[in-house]
C-alpha cells in the first residue's frame, strides 16, 4: 500500500511539473486561453456576447445583486478586472465589458471610438442587457468614459468608481508627461513583447504576474491592433485637450469613489484631489506603492475599499 501511495504521489508530481512547464513554455495563445480561463473561474465570471447597433459586444458576468459595470482602459480588455472581481462577485453582480474596438468585441478599422461614441455604445449595451440602473466603474480611459456616461445619464448611475481616470488637465505633470515633453518616445501603445514589458514598467509599480507565454499572447494581440489603437489614442489625446475631465465631471453629484496609486507614473496622483473638489459627494482612496493599475496591482485592497464604499451607500448588494 505504501508503495502504491508513493507511486500515485510521484505520478501527481510529474503531472503538476509537466503542467507547470507547459504554462511557462507552451504555445502563447493556448496558454493564455487556459490561464485567463482559470482567472475567470476563480472570479466566477462567464463570457458572453450581446448585439447592439453595428457591434457585437463581448463581456464577462458573475455574482448577484445590483449590477456593477466595469470599463477597461486603453489597449486593455475585460480580463483586467478578473483579479479584483474574484473579491467582489461573492457580494456583487460584476459585468466587465470589452468596449467596441477592444478585446473580443467588434473592432472595425473605420469605427468611431471617441468618448461620446463609447458613451452611446455603453448605453446600448446597458439597454441590451435590460439593466435599468448600474453602479459604474472604469480604469484610465474607462474611468473617463464612465464619468462621461454619468454626466449624460445621471438617472441610470447609482454610483461611480473611478480608478486613475484619464484626462485631468490641471493636475501636476506626471513622470510620463515630463518625459514626453522632453521628446522621449514611450510605448503607450505597444507592438511587441519588448514594448509590452517597457509599458508595464511605466504603468505599474508592482507588475502583476503573468507567465511569459501569456505576456507573449498579450503582445501578439497588441501588435494586431496597433494601428487601430494608435489612432484611438491620438484621437483621445486630442479630445482631452479640448474636453478635459474637469469639464465633464463639473456638475456630477452621483456618489463617487476615486482610487489612485501613489506611484502612478502615467497620471499624477494629484489628479484625485482635483476630482474630489469638483465632484459633489466624492471621496479618495490613495494606495501606497501602487501604480496606474490598482485593480491589478492591489486587488484585495481595492476590493475591500470598494465594499466599504458600497456599504456607506446604505445597501447590502
Amino acid at each position: 500500500m505504501k508503495r502504491l501511495l508513493l507511486s500515485v504521489l510521484a505520478g501527481c508530481l510529474l503531472v503538476f511539473a509537466g503542467l507547470a512547464a507547459w504554462v511557462h513554455a507552451g504555445p502563447p495563445s493556448e496558454v493564455s486561453v487556459m490561464y485567463l480561463g482559470v482567472e475567470r473561474r476563480l472570479a466566477e465570471l462567464e463570457a458572453s456576447t450581446v448585439d447592439i447597433p453595428d457591434y457585437r459586444v463581448a463581456y464577462l458576468e458573475g455574482g448577484t445583486g445590483a449590477p456593477l459595470l466595469l470599463i477597461h482602459g486603453m489597449g486593455a480588455n475585460k480580463d483586467e478586472w478578473n483579479r479584483v472581481a474574484a473579491h467582489l462577485t461573492p457580494e456583487h453582480r460584476v459585468i466587465a465589458i470589452d468596449l467596441p474596438g477592444f478585446g473580443d468585441s467588434d473592432k472595425p478599422a473605420n469605427g468611431r471610438y471617441s468618448t461620446p461614441d463609447q458613451v452611446r455604445y455603453l448605453n446600448d449595451f446597458i439597454e441590451g442587457l435590460g439593466l435599468e440602473k448600474v453602479h459604474l466603474g472604469g480604469s484610465s480611459m474607462g474611468g473617463r468614459i464612465a464619468a462621461a456616461y454619468a454626466a449624460q445619464y445621471p438617472d441610470r448611475v447609482e454610483s461611480l468608481w473611478l480608478l486613475t481616470p484619464s484626462g485631468v488637465a490641471s493636475a501636476q505633470p506626471s513622470e510620463v508627461i515630463k518625459r514626453l515633453q522632453r521628446g522621449e518616445q514611450l510605448p503607450l501603445v505597444v507592438s511587441s513583447r519588448e514594448e509590452l514589458d517597457e509599458s508595464l514598467k511605466l504603468t505599474t509599480e508592482q507588475s502583476p504576474y503573468y507567465p511569459d507565454p501569456v505576456k507573449d499572447s498579450f503582445a501578439q494581440s497588441a501588435a494586431e491592433n496597433y494601428e487601430l489603437h494608435s489612432r484611438i489614442m491620438a484621437e483621445l489625446n486630442q479630445e482631452a485637450a479640448t474636453q478635459p475631465l474637469e469639464r465633464i465631471v463639473d456638475e456630477l453629484s452621483v456618489p463617487t469613489r476615486i482610487v489612485w496609486g501613489e506611484k502612478d507614473k502615467l497620471f499624477h496622483p494629484s489628479s484625485a484631489e482635483v476630482l474630489r473638489e469638483l465632484i459633489e459627494n466624492s471621496s479618495v482612496f490613495l494606495i501606497p506603492d501602487t501604480g496606474h493599475l490598482p485593480m491589478m496591482e492591489a486587488p484585495a485592497e481595492v476590493a475591500d475599499d470598494y465594499r466599504q464604499f458600497r456599504a456607506s451607500l446604505g445597501e447590502r448588494s
